[in-house]
């Protein structure tokens, strides 16, 4: 166990963008590292989430300013990039998304501040506790069927009274990965008959075990498995193809739920305007791919947008709606990260050549030094 004077030092942040009520580390991972890390924590950084700063205190952290803050941590965990990293002092460690932003990158190689990227996580075995994107992914699909079911002028499940009798919504998910399958199983939980499509054949296992039918058009397509579990790009006439195939099915759904993207490109278009046209009013799309383009031609960044009486959703942070139980885990996988990291003199390890840190680091080049942070004033 490392001393005191030897602990690494981390910092844990107020998010200041705009909506972002999470929060990277919450109190009781904070004890369950105490003896391997000396925490700050920003006044106020866990209120939106529902921590308090007499949690924080009480599992060992020290409350201080923002500025405080920046001066004496080593390392910084934070949900998004800091708006403030101009300020930082060089020589740091961020931990955090936004890794696929170049010019983000940029500026914090001015500072020579190292960013550990969590979108740049392999996905291998031994970095599943750590997988932000899959902890968060499923906590977008469970919020994006809540927000279809409140957009929706229909119920989900089917009610049998005196007045009549209703049938069952039909929903389907397009893209079987973790947010996919997420909001099938929370809409098959509230009544309604779900269906599931992926380009990949291997998904179909995976949607009929949470209880969905899967949908898989004959398009006569070269297999569309990639590498990391993602499906692989396709080309413009590909996309057309599939398009055409889908959109029969999705004609007679009342709830889309969209989630397929591909790492660092434009998410795929699986809604164009000639499918939009042939979908019944009432229709409700929710496109969890707003922020890389989206899913739907008609979709706008935080906007609900309403096309011959479809409505399409495209939020952007849906996790942030459910703050508390998504700071539990992405506070579990960054304390599983830092668990990973930390060697037996109390430091981060940053090496090129761990299957996990290499990723993490991408490009970039290690610092000349680790980073030792100065001891906190008594």
């Amino acid at each position: 166990m490392p001393s005191s004077s030897n602990k690494l030092i981390a910092g844990v942040i107020a998010e200041r963008a705009h909506g972002e009520r999470r929060v990277a580390m919450i109190p009781s991972d904070v004890k369950r590292l105490e003896s391997k890390v000396t925490f700050l924590v920003e006044h106020g950084a866990g209120h939106p989430a529902g921590f308090t700063d007499e949690a924080y205190a009480l599992a060992g952290a020290t409350l201080t300013s923002r500025e405080a803050l920046l001066a004496q941590a080593g390392v910084i965990v934070a949900v998004r990039f800091p708006e403030d990293v101009d300020s930082w002092r060089e020589n740091g460690v961020l931990i955090s998304l936004a890794s696929r932003d170049p010019a983000l990158e940029a500026t914090l190689a001015k500072r020579r501040v190292t960013h550990l990227g969590l979108e740049r996580l392999p996905r291998i075995a031994r970095a599943q506790s750590m997988d932000v994107l899959s902890s968060q992914a499923a906590i977008a699909g469970y919020a994006a069927v809540l927000e279809g079911a409140r957009s929706l002028d229909v119920v989900f499940p089917m009610l049998t009274t005196a007045a009549g009798s209703i049938k069952p919504a039909r929903m389907i998910a397009l893209g079987a990965g973790v947010a996919g399958l997420q909001a099938i199983a929370t809409a098959r939980r509230l009544g309604a008959v779900t269906h599931g499509f992926d380009i990949r054949e291997a998904a179909r296992e995976q949607v009929e075990s949470v209880g969905a039918k899967f949908v898989h058009p004959r398009t006569q397509l070269a297999s569309a498995d990639g590498s990391g579990g993602y499906a692989a790009e396709q080309t413009a006439d590909e996309q057309e193809r599939l398009r055409r195939a889908l959109a029969p099915e999705l004609a007679s759904m009342q709830l889309i739920i969209t989630t397929a993207q591909v790492p660092g490109r434009r998410a795929p278009l699986l809604i164009d305007k000639v499918t939009l046209s042939a979908l019944t009013p009432g229709t409700v799309i929710v496109d969890l791919a707003a922020e890389s383009g989206g899913n739907c031609e008609a979709t706008r960044p935080d906007e609900i947008v309403e096309v011959a009486g479809v409505r399409i959703h495209g939020p952007t942070n849906l996790p942030s709606t459910v703050a508390t139980d998504a700071s539990r885990l992405f506070s579990g996988n960054l304390r599983s990260l830092l668990e990973h990291l930390l060697g037996a003199d109390g430091q981060l390890r940053l090496t090129t050549d761990d299957p996990i840190t290499g990723p993490l680091l991408g490009n970039q080049a290690l610092p000349q030094t680790a980073p030792i942070p100065p001891p906190i004033p008594a």
